[in-house]
């Protein structure tokens, strides 16, 4: 008997870190209405609550016209004023408790940990929706460290928590890692480029 087929991979995706909101909302329709997404992060690197917001309310309106869920990194109180479904939190395991108990069980509460088993391994026991790791291609963010394919595979074959690979991604790194994580967060990967819905395609047909 051969083993049943592993569903493939789901795309998580990111905002690009600077946006105008009225320019990008109708490049995030389009996104979306071409290919399904599982969810959306809004991922600026603004800390102006204004700019965070208005970002939040124009994206959020666009998820949720297509049943797509939205969080935000990091901004607890931004998620619950604007009506969105949950929160990516950047420091591992740290604030998961906190952070459930100002949202409540049915908010999305996600966390980063690096290339950290121990941290991710935390983060799940304490309620995280899912764990990210990464990065997973080459970036000269950060102090260069990778999450190594194997994390993800004994991950996958060991936890139940959901797995999120992402950072610097490539069509390779996606064949390659497709049979070991539960979703990719796609990013700057696509809004880079002239066309963000071939790129995102071209990463979907990469996982087989």
């Amino acid at each position: 008997m051969s083993e049943p087929q592993k569903e493939l991979p789901q795309i998580y995706l990111l905002t690009p870190t600077a946006f105008d909101p009225e320019e990008f909302a109708p490049k995030l329709a389009a996104v979306l209405d071409a290919h399904e997404v599982a969810c959306v992060r809004l991922a600026l690197a603004s800390k102006d609550e204004y700019v965070l917001g208005r970002a939040a309310d124009a994206c959020r309106e666009v998820c949720h016209a297509r049943d797509v869920a939205i969080v935000i990194e990091s901004h607890v109180a931004l998620a619950e004023r604007h009506g969105l479904d949950g929160v990516h939190l950047t420091d591992g395991a740290r604030s998961i408790r906190k952070v459930r108990k100002v949202l409540g069980d049915d908010a999305i509460v996600g966390a980063y940990c690096g290339a950290s088993r121990h941290d991710g391994l935390t983060a799940g026991e304490i309620g995280a929706d899912y764990v990210a790791f990464g990065p997973v291609g080459d970036t000269g963010l950060g102090d260069g460290t990778k999450a190594p394919r194997d994390l993800f595979e004994w991950w996958s074959q060991m936890i139940e928590v959901p797995v999120v690979a992402e950072g610097a991604l490539t069509v390779e790194i996606v064949k390659d890692f497709a049979p070991v994580t539960d979703f990719f967060a796609v990013g700057d990967d696509i809004w880079s480029t002239e066309d963000p819905v071939k790129a995102l395609g071209d990463l979907i047909a990469a996982m087989g």
